[in-house]
């Protein structure tokens, strides 16, 4: 039998992705039907972008499970599924890990590559940007906060002529084409 806390908990644990009404068992069932979602959608040729947040406190203080994906269309119409946050697909199903990728845009255009990141809740100084070759790696630590990507830029770049900036939670990198 169960009582009325154990129902008002079970309630409070419930989230929707928009696929449905999840409780914590069935949590990491919804979210690799998520990811399962955004490749059925890149391969559909639709546009979307969702996230979700989940506390996960019970697991390890503090600890947040952070998922989202956007759809992009790229030169051609090929739209391009790209995931964001700490939970990753596995073979033996999905992970939480304690950094989170963020969010990213890159624009080829003419003389640069631009290249941007959400990173809220970060600081400058605690941007941390190496460049080999035409991977832009990106990592940020602050407190709680823990971001890392890797980023393929589309041409040769001139190392040596990378910038960047961050205001508001958003990291702007500039490089000279080769």
């Amino acid at each position: 039998m169960v009582d009325k806390k154990d129902k008002k908990e079970d309630k409070e644990l419930n989230l929707d992705f928009g696929i449905g009404s999840l409780g914590l068992g069935g949590l990491f069932n919804g979210i690799e039907k998520l990811v399962d979602l955004a490749a059925e959608l890149k391969e559909a040729g639709g546009e979307i972008k969702n996230e979700g947040e989940i506390d996960l406190g019970h697991l390890k203080e503090g600890m947040k499970g952070v998922f989202g994906f956007s759809v992009k269309t790229a030169v051609g119409g090929t739209p391009i599924v790209e995931p964001f946050g700490n939970i990753r697909k596995t073979p033996k199903g999905p992970i939480v890990e304690e950094e989170r990728e963020p969010i990213t845009d890159v624009f080829d255009e003419k003389e640069d590559i631009k290249v941007y990141a959400e990173m809220p809740g970060v600081n400058e100084a605690d941007i941390k940007l190496d460049l080999k070759e035409d991977i832009l790696d990106i990592s940020a630590r602050t407190g709680n906060r823990k971001y890392h990507k890797e980023v393929l830029l589309p041409a040769k770049v001139n190392s040596e002529t990378l910038t960047f900036s961050y205001k508001n939670g958003i990291l702007e990198v500039k490089i000279k084409r080769c």
